[in-house]
């Protein structure tokens, strides 16, 4: 598997389609090289992608998200996606992806999730959107999440 880890094209995948569904930047990025180790590195939310099989794996989770998900970047990468999401909070991921699916990105939701060691917390002020690029190819969907919250402590991060 290619990594995309400081792929710059990939960085740019990221940021148009979701400022293209969504109307909105997804980070104010100065122009400028490094934008794949400022996505992982410097920025301040949570940051994941998956691709587009049937069983979808992740292809991509910036430093926050892997902090919050207790999983570095090679146990992260190839994780069906669906595994992020705490058994009782399956249906709820499940009805997301699909709204995205259908309509291209959804905002405003709220999930709990399960982190490797088992620790469950949710994830707040969510968008999700489809990388589709400028010639209409599907890539898969990617998702954002600007809060966080330690279910057990009530601790908030982001």
């Amino acid at each position: 598997m290619t990594t995309l880890l400081h792929n710059d094209a990939f960085a740019e995948l990221l940021l148009s389609s979701h400022r293209r569904l969504t109307g909105t930047p997804l980070w104010p990025l100065e122009p400028g090289g490094d934008t794949a180790r400022r996505l992982y590195e410097d920025a301040p939310f949570g940051l994941l992608a998956h691709g587009t099989g049937a069983d979808p794996v992740f292809i991509y989770a910036n430093r926050t998200a892997q902090q919050c998900f207790e999983y570095s970047w090679s146990e992260f990468m190839g994780l069906p996606s669906r595994l992020s999401a705490a058994a009782d909070g399956q249906n709820d991921r499940e009805e997301f992806v699909r709204s995205v699916t259908e309509h291209g990105y959804a905002s405003g939701y709220r999930g709990l999730r399960i982190a490797k060691s088992g620790r469950r917390f949710w994830i707040e002020d969510v968008t999700m959107w489809n990388l589709v690029d400028a010639d209409g190819t599907h890539h898969g969907q990617a998702a954002v999440f600007r809060s966080w919250t330690d279910e057990a402590q009530g601790r908030t991060g982001g």
